[in-house]
């Protein structure tokens, strides 16, 4: 039998979970998330008054970390699916977290956002293994709308399943590259979300499939506060998934400048809860391949302020790497070793600094801060910052001059906010500033303009 392609099969079993979604308002038109910085002291992982050096050091280190878990997904299977999978999440290298209450009677839970995962899950009571968190454990036996899901459902069953049957109940059992497994059962529940333009009323969505995780371990990155992971990808079984078909089949995002110190809030936004395009905007097709789930990109080109490097057009294809959009990856990464073995980060930095070294600029030399490697001193009244931008169909992603760099003022420098990459080359958040992005799976594509983040309210 020949298999499905792709697209087919996620639409297949799209329209599989969307059957026994229900909702509690004839037409659901639109919800959001208040997405609340990490380092925020809204949040409840706030650490405490960090110095720039400490927010930059734990953005490498969290960008290095998925770096290395997008390699070791390269190396899967992409064509069998495996009860014991990975899911590309960063632990603890995500900056927002969303509050989102489940159950009747309902319960708060708080849950890390990755657009690179799939899954959403939290953990449940009663636990073999359970870390600690803010609020208290989700107890499924204590509420009315919690039911497993069936052995019969097409992810738990047959060659796509993702899940597995084991004694008549659907179970999973999820691993995240240096952290986890977390195990538990796939299920079924009721899910509420604001509707901001309903005057900030309650969406309940009903039958919304999610992980009741009832043993996890190595999940101490979550630091006693996280209950689990609300996954954003392609996957069947993530937010974004199971919801695309109802709420116009789009999500979308706006960071708010880094350099507003991680206090405001982002908004993640669904259906009708997302402003009216304005502006220039672009719209580029993503695509999937078989056995992952992120948003790949057909990147073309990179281009320094108005200098295209002219890479090999199939230098960014999937199979020398490929090129994805993530808003789990910090920084951008770019590939040092692409299949057809060109040095994509090597080539940028040269770029950058051939620039730079144009103005005879003051080059740091020796350790330069977390690895940024391409840093320089500070001249007064220097402007000539080039912006960074991704050549793709239908429009060029421009990342603003001001944002394409990372500004020690107090020490008198600033570090090109790129790091190395292993195979595959990663848009990072910290490059997405100020930009509106919107992904439809109705379009099957991603859409983006420059807009004023700061402006979103929910």
């Amino acid at each position: 039998m020949r298999p499905f392609p792709a697209a087919t099969l996620v639409l297949f079993l799209y329209s599989m979970i969307i059957s026994q979604l229900h909702f509690t308002t004839s037409k659901p038109l639109g919800f959001s998330l208040k997405l609340i910085p990490r380092d925020s002291p809204e949040s409840p992982l706030y650490p405490g008054n960090l110095t720039q050096f400490e927010r930059i050091e734990r953005l490498v280190q969290f960008s290095k970390a998925k770096a290395k878990l997008v390699t070791l997904l390269s190396t899967l299977n992409a064509t069998k699916y495996d009860p014991n999978f990975i899911i590309p999440l960063a632990i603890d290298s995500y900056y927002y977290i969303g509050k989102i209450t489940i159950g009747t009677p309902p319960k708060d839970v708080l849950l890390m956002i990755d657009t690179g995962g799939g899954l959403i899950w939290t953990q449940c009571a009663p636990c073999i293994n359970c870390f600690p968190q803010l609020y208290p454990i989700y107890d499924s036996q204590a509420s009315s709308s919690f039911k497993t899901l069936p052995c019969d459902h097409p992810l738990c069953q047959g060659e796509r399943s993702i899940f597995q049957c084991v004694n008549g109940v659907c179970i999973y059992s999820v691993h995240y590259g240096g952290a986890g497994p977390t195990n538990g059962v796939a299920a079924l529940e009721s899910f509420f979300f604001p509707d901001d333009k309903a005057g900030h009323q309650i969406v309940t969505i009903g039958d919304l499939m999610f992980g009741c995780s009832y043993d996890n371990r190595n999940f101490e990155h979550f630091n006693g506060v996280i209950s689990g992971i609300l996954g954003l990808n392609l996957s069947p079984d993530s937010l974004f998934g199971q919801l695309s078909p109802i709420v116009d089949s789009v999500f979308s995002y706006c960071i708010v400048p880094f350099s507003q110190g991680l206090t405001s809030p982002a908004i993640l936004g669904f259906g009708d809860n997302i402003p009216l395009p304005s502006g220039n905007v672009v719209t580029t097709p993503y695509y999937t391949v078989p056995g992952t789930y992120y948003y790949y990109l057909h990147l073309r080109d990179i281009s320094i302020g108005f200098q295209r490097l002219g890479f090999p057009p199939e230098t960014f294809e999937f199979i020398n790497g490929g090129f994805f959009i993530d808003s789990g990856a910090p920084l951008t990464n770019l590939a040092t070793n692409t299949g057809n073995g060109i040095n994509v980060y090597q080539v940028v930095m040269n770029a950058l600094q051939n620039h730079y070294d144009s103005f005879h600029l003051e080059r740091m030399t020796g350790v330069t801060p977390y690895g940024l490697q391409l840093c320089y001193r500070n001249r007064a009244g220097f402007r000539q910052f080039p912006s960074l931008s991704f050549n793709l169909p239908g429009g060029d992603y421009i990342v603003d001059a001001k944002y394409v760099n990372i500004a020690f003022d107090a020490e008198g420098y600033f570090c090109v906010a790129i790091i190395p990459g292993e195979g595959q080359s990663i848009l990072g958040i910290m490059h997405q500033q100020n930009v509106r992005i919107i992904y439809s799976a109705a379009l099957g594509a991603i859409q983006f303009y420059e807009a004023d983040c700061s402006n979103d309210r929910i």
